[in-house]
């Protein structure tokens, strides 16, 4: 995959840091006019290669948390599989991969008395399945929305930080049921595009603009929907992307988890209930940088005792939202549960 130039790259990091920014702000960081940043922000949307979504709490997204799922495929029919997955309407990530599964996913139920028919009937009877193992996700210690490129300077990211700070979340996510209809509709467009303003917001739905404000904020702060930059890592020169569960002694699950989280190539990491204690997402530019954090970084860990890694060679959905060759999907399928 065909990595961006500099000045892409640059508006990138600017949006992780900042997803919200205006486009003065971008532009001022980076140093470019505010219309250079509007045309490369327009192209990298229209190219279909980025979009800053808004990504939902999982107490909204279903009920329950979350699925890891390893599933072995017949011969020769992996990619056939994972379309079939990437159809199921509570699979959020779905990835062709090599090691210890021929496919990773991951599902969250939008109603909890799903969950058993998802796991023991609708996955393992998939045309194509030979056997699949899953596990329940206890708690993440990082999700995608917190990886950074590391491009920016210092002072550039005090500014962005600064401007993020606003829409930082300050309480604990509610749940679905607790929502509002204005909160519930405002979830919904935020979810689709992360940079929606509340002027936009107030058109989009009819109501007054201060409402608008005060529910997007409310959605913002409690964390409820966190906006995120959606790229392929390897656009950003992260060739290599691997999933790793990792097995932990009880005592260690929480110190593994978080010292994981801390380490640059991650991306996703959780507690499971299940044999993999931890799993580690990581993205890496090569393959060095993959041995040195399977036999330095990750070795030197207390309390790992052992490991393995799926490498995703082709990803067909993240977030709910499905891949082409690299690229997001023209047409989106309808996302899970009430968000």
């Amino acid at each position: 995959m065909d990595t961006l130039d500099d000045d892409d790259l640059d508006l990138v990091a600017a949006l992780q840091y900042a997803p919200r920014a205006p486009l003065s702000l971008l532009a001022e960081v980076l140093g470019v006019s505010a219309s250079t940043a509007g045309r490369r922000l327009t192209r990298l949307e229209s190219d279909r290669l980025l979009r800053v979504i808004g990504q939902q709490a999982w107490s909204v997204s279903g009920e329950g948390n979350p699925w890891h799922v390893w599933v072995t495929a017949e011969p020769g029919r992996a990619a056939e599989v994972a379309r079939r997955l990437a159809d199921l309407p509570e699979a959020s990530h779905v990835a062709v991969t090599a090691g210890q599964a021929d496919v990773y996913c991951t599902v969250q139920p939008s109603r909890r008395d799903r969950t058993r028919d998802l796991l023991t009937r609708t996955i393992p009877a998939t045309p194509g399945v030979r056997a699949a193992r899953s596990e329940l996700v206890l708690s993440s210690a990082t999700k995608s929305d917190s990886w950074r490129l590391p491009r920016l300077d210092p002072d550039q990211l005090r500014r962005l930080t600064e401007h993020a700070a606003q829409d930082e979340a300050v309480g604990s996510p509610g749940r679905h049921g607790t929502l509002t209809d204005d909160e519930l509709r405002t979830l919904r467009l935020l979810a689709a595009d992360g940079r929606m303003t509340a002027a936009q917001v107030s058109r989009e739905l009819g109501i007054g603009q201060s409402t608008a404000y005060r529910t997007t904020q409310f959605l913002l702060q409690r964390g409820l929907v966190r906006p995120r930059v959606e790229i392929e890592p390897g656009l950003l020169g992260y060739a290599l992307e691997v999933v790793i569960p990792l097995t932990v002694a009880p005592s260690a699950m929480r110190d593994v988890a978080l010292a994981l989280a801390r380490h640059p190539s991650a991306r996703y990491v959780s507690t499971t209930a299940g044999t993999s204690c931890v799993v580690h997402h990581g993205v890496f530019r090569d393959e060095d940088g993959l041995t040195e954090f399977l036999t330095r970084d990750l070795a030197d860990l207390p309390g790992v005792t052992s490991f393995d890694v799926s490498v995703v060679l082709d990803a067909l959905r993240r977030h709910w939202l499905d891949r082409e060759d690299g690229r997001l999907a023209a047409h989106d399928k309808p996302e899970n549960g009430g968000a």
